[in-house]
């Protein structure tokens, strides 16, 4: 069990340093379309799509690294009023159903780009970007949200016994 949260833990901390580098790549392609604007009235035509698609990216990059980090809104003002292995329990449920939903969402994420792969759809831009790029991204987000989430329920499971506070 340590082995899969460790390593859940890892890959979620490296796909934060890639949103991280996106967030810095999107900086810089909008710095650039100011910089052409105001000194050659030009555009790249890219910079508002691009950047919608980092954005998405990093939001689904991120995701199991804010879990990890306990960065996603929880109630647990509830949980401080419940007994300890109570409020540990409702954790568990609570995190097994998020785990369950993520998982049913990852799938259906999975048809939408092999859909968008198999009939070759592309943005409406001048671009014409191939859409599976994009959501190939968040396909992966997702699935590294739904493995966090599998070694946060393990190891709220387990603390269920043990005691360890896991809120």
């Amino acid at each position: 069990m340590h082995t899969i949260i460790k390593a859940t833990e890892k890959l979620s901390n490296a796909l934060a340093v890639f949103s991280g580098i996106l967030l810095g790549l999107m900086t810089l392609l909008i710095l650039f379309e100011i910089f052409l604007w105001n000194f050659f009235q030009k555009t790249t035509l890219i910079a508002d799509e691009y950047s919608a698609y980092g954005l998405a990216a990093i939001i689904f990059l991120g995701a199991g690294y804010c879990l990890k980090e306990k960065g996603h809104i929880r109630i647990t003002l509830i949980l401080t009023f419940l007994p300890d292995k109570a409020a540990r329990i409702v954790t568990f449920i609570g995190t097994a159903f998020t785990t369950v939903f993520m998982g049913y969402m990852g799938w259906y994420l999975f048809k939408m780009v092999a859909t968008a792969h198999r009939y070759h759809s592309t943005s409406g831009t001048l671009t014409h970007t191939p859409l599976w790029i994009p959501q190939v991204f968040m396909l992966v987000g997702a699935a590294a949200f739904f493995l966090q989430l599998v070694g946060i329920t393990l190891k709220t499971y387990a603390a269920i016994d043990t005691g360890e506070n896991v809120i």
